[in-house]
């Protein structure tokens, strides 16, 4: 769905409707805007972080003592 948009004289750009729906985006809502050097990147705003990443990788921790884990790492940190 690429889309071109025109930045007006108040550095305003209006969000395809299309994409709105697809993002069930409303007026009031909150945009979290992030930028490198030649890209600009709008994302929903969650109104909750942990809950939004809560659970995120899991997958990569199936099968680790993880208690056992931290307490070799801290234990690295001093030789």
């Amino acid at each position: 769905m690429p889309t071109t948009v025109t930045m007006s004289s108040k550095n305003q750009v209006v969000i395809p409707r299309e994409a709105r729906e697809m993002m069930h985006l409303s007026p009031g809502g909150q945009l979290l805007v992030l930028c490198d050097a030649n890209r600009i990147v709008m994302i929903p705003k969650p109104a909750d972080f942990v809950a939004k990443t809560a659970g995120l990788h899991k997958e990569i921790w199936e099968g680790v003592d993880t208690e056992n884990y931290i307490r070799e790492e801290r234990e690295s940190w001093n030789p």
